[in-house]
Order: C-alpha cells, then sequence, then structure tokens
C-alpha cells in the first residue's frame, strides 16, 4: 500500500471512530436544550435511557426549565457511551453523585426508556406521568 492509500484509510479510520466512545466528559452545563438534551462545554448530550417531551409538546417547557434550574452552569461528568443521536453523544451524567435523568423523572416530568435504559430509571417513575406521557415507539 502507497503512503498516501495509507494516509486516506487512516483518515477514514479516525473518521469512522466515534471521538468519545467510553470515555467521560466533564464539564460545565453551558446550555440545556430541553429535558434531555444539555450542552456540557459546547459539547451536546443525549441522556440515554431518558425520555422527556419535546418542547412543543404538553409540559416540555416544564421539563426543559426543570433541566436549567439543576444544572445550568453546573459542572457536571458525563459517562459516554460512544453512541451517537444526530448530532448528540449518548451518556449518563451525574451532578456531583445525582443522575440528573432520575431527578426529571422522579420530578415527573421524563419517562424511563426501557429499551435504552434496561430499566434504569422505572422505579423512579411517577404514576401520572405514565397516564399523561405516553412513550414514544423508539423507547418500547
Amino acid at each position: 500500500m502507497n503512503r498516501s492509500a495509507l494516509g486516506a484509510a487512516l483518515v477514514l479510520f479516525l473518521l469512522a471512530t466515534p471521538a468519545f466512545a467510553n470515555s467521560v466528559l466533564e464539564g460545565t452545563v453551558t446550555h440545556v436544550r430541553d429535558g434531555d438534551t444539555i450542552e456540557v462545554e459546547g459539547v451536546a448530550v443525549r441522556l440515554s435511557g431518558l425520555h422527556a417531551p419535546e418542547m412543543d409538546e404538553n409540559r416540555g417547557s416544564t421539563s426543559r426549565d426543570f433541566m436549567v434550574n439543576l444544572v445550568h452552569g453546573q459542572r457536571v461528568r458525563c459517562e459516554l457511551t460512544g453512541a451517537r443521536s444526530y448530532d448528540r453523544e449518548i451518556g449518563i451524567c451525574y451532578l456531583g453523585s445525582t443522575d440528573i435523568a432520575a431527578e426529571l423523572v422522579k420530578a415527573g416530568l421524563g419517562r424511563d426508556c426501557p429499551r435504552f435504559s434496561g430499566g434504569r430509571y422505572r422505579q423512579h417513575e411517577r404514576p401520572e406521568a405514565r397516564d399523561r406521557m405516553p412513550l414514544p415507539g423508539y423507547c418500547r
């Protein structure tokens, strides 16, 4: 293999490798997009295993506002899986030792998404949240 072909193969390998595979991202939450997506030092992170209403849905802005009050400007630690959803890394994020997705579920503003959580947040779900916030198909 000549040098240019080897160089091209290396570039393709690096582009195909997730930048944050099984890594930890620590930093300040610089933006909250909605109830299940935050930005840590400019890196968008989709909270793994959490379903929160979209901004145009009932309780969407309430869910986002809860997350803003909980983490905006705070230092968090996110354990990234290496998977991506659109422009976002996927991970479980903590404020100290507190799983921030669990806090949203406990507040009745999010649901466990069992396909991706393995049931991690199920015990925190409120019955009224189950009634008013059906799970999207991708969670089942």
